[in-house]
């Protein structure tokens, strides 16, 4: 559920909204989000952030602050301040749906709506959509990169602010992550929340091995000990001689953490000392610098790490902060609509989305086009809400993590390798273009 003030929005959706209201221009438009191209290095997207932007228009009002506030300004007439003041999303929505994988062009989400209304959320919806979607894409590559390894988002403290933690914490969930620290992230999500402790409780001590004890005795459940505060081959002695006394109390080490340095040459010589000490079912755990690339390295080294905790590339999506996304009208009024601008150009009218898949079951080639074109394959956007009410029940984050865990199965072998070029075609059927060409000469008139 969204906490976001009904503020949280640019002034020239309000501009424009004050506008629609002085013409009368309140007929049915339809807006979609879309992705227009690709970040280098990326060649698929899971589609992240749907049920908090159903939760946003489910939810969308103005309080009388909020309205007091806008009057005190001087911007707006009181026909404005009215219709806010008794505003309630009614429209409809279509989407794919969460955890999907997705490419450029394809609406993530359509909304029909009277346009003041689709107009008001549309800043909003971008920000929710763009960095969910962000960075479950980039939260992918690294599940693709490390296969049967667990992954934890530890990027909260690196987030640019506390809802982006959040979003971090679900969108890489959805990806294929096994928790996160973000203690939030288990209160309103439900996720999985890990965690071990800091180098400040070791140095807390003046006898590292007491650190670990008294660590262990106050959260002798599932204890992951920081070993490389000093020296960390000396801590993994230290928690092989420590691992008996420990033992006679029912208390068992589940595992390391190494937090620097070179984590693969750290990692086997940790696991050589951990079994030569009878700890041969200890895991490692490593954390620093981590991203897709990293991930494949360790993977193809055969390091000897079994989970990996995941910051500042995950949470900011350090190699691609943001997506060259848009919203934009595509039909008002009944008539379809289209932005010709150079770089920019749209596709008119409401789309669905075809998917086909090979003989492997592997997807090979997407059709864009009309919703009300006919095309073989399986059709990616349903209607998710009507009258500004959900359509039965939400998915729950696991299902829609399952929804991903298959998608990601089936993209074609060169993505799941994370292959430098690797493309996949979205066709444009011929409906939509000749839309285009007619919307173009009736623009000309």
């Amino acid at each position: 559920m969204t906490t976001a003030s009904p503020l949280t929005t640019d002034l020239y959706e309000l501009n424009m909204v004050q506008a629609y209201l002085d013409r009368g221009e309140i007929k049915e438009a339809v807006f979609e989000f879309f992705v227009r191209r690709l970040p280098a290095r990326r060649s698929f997207m899971v589609a992240a952030g749907l049920d908090d932007a159903l939760s946003y228009l489910e939810t969308l009002q103005f309080s009388e602050a909020d309205i007091a506030w806008l009057k005190s300004t001087g911007r707006f007439r009181d026909n404005m301040l009215e219709y806010l003041a008794a505003f309630r999303f009614t429209g409809d929505v279509h989407a794919i749906p969460e955890g999907s994988v997705c490419f450029p062009n394809e609406p993530l989400l359509r909304i029909t709506a009277p346009l003041p209304q689709a107009q008001l959320v549309e800043s909003r919806l971008i920000n929710i959509m763009n960095f969910q979607t962000l960075v479950a894409s980039k939260a992918a590559r690294m599940v693709l990169a490390a296969p049967g390894k667990v992954l934890a988002d530890f990027g909260l403290r690196t987030a640019h602010g506390a809802e982006a933690g959040l979003y971090s914490a679900r969108a890489s969930y959805i990806a294929g992550f096994g928790g996160a620290a973000n203690v939030a992230a288990g209160q309103r999500y439900g996720i999985p929340i890990v965690g071990t402790m800091a180098h400040s409780f070791v140095q807390v001590h003046d006898d590292e091995m007491q650190a670990f004890e008294n660590f262990a005795r106050a959260r002798p459940d599932g204890i992951i000990l920081l070993i490389d505060t000093y020296d960390t081959e000396a801590g993994a002695r230290k928690v092989v001689e420590l691992a008996p006394r420990l033992a006679a109390d029912g208390i068992s080490i589940r595992g390391v953490r190494i937090d620097s340095g070179d984590l693969t040459a750290a990692a086997s010589k940790v696991r050589g000392i951990l079994d030569d000490g009878g700890l041969r079912d200890a895991i490692i755990l490593v954390s620093g610098g981590i991203d897709e690339d990293v991930l494949q390295a360790m993977v193809k080294a055969g390091a000897p790490i079994d989970g990996y905790g995941i910051g500042v590339s995950l949470a900011t999506s350090i190699d691609a902060p943001a997506f060259d996304c848009a919203y934009k009208l595509q039909e008002y009024a009944g008539h379809p609509k289209r932005k010709l601008s150079e770089g920019k150009q749209t596709w008119p009218g409401r789309k669905q989305v075809w998917r086909a898949y090979d003989a492997e079951g592997r997807m090979c080639g997407d059709i864009l086009s009309l919703e009300t074109d006919k095309q073989a394959g399986e059709t990616l956007i349903a209607q998710v809400m009507r009258g500004g009410k959900r359509i039965g029940a939400a998915p729950t984050l696991d299902q829609i993590r399952d929804r991903a865990v298959h998608d990601l199965a089936r993209l074609p072998l060169a993505m799941v390798q994370l292959q430098p070029g690797a493309s996949y075609p979205v066709e444009v059927a011929d409906a939509l273009r000749n839309l285009a060409i007619q919307t173009d000469a009736q623009m000309k008139k």
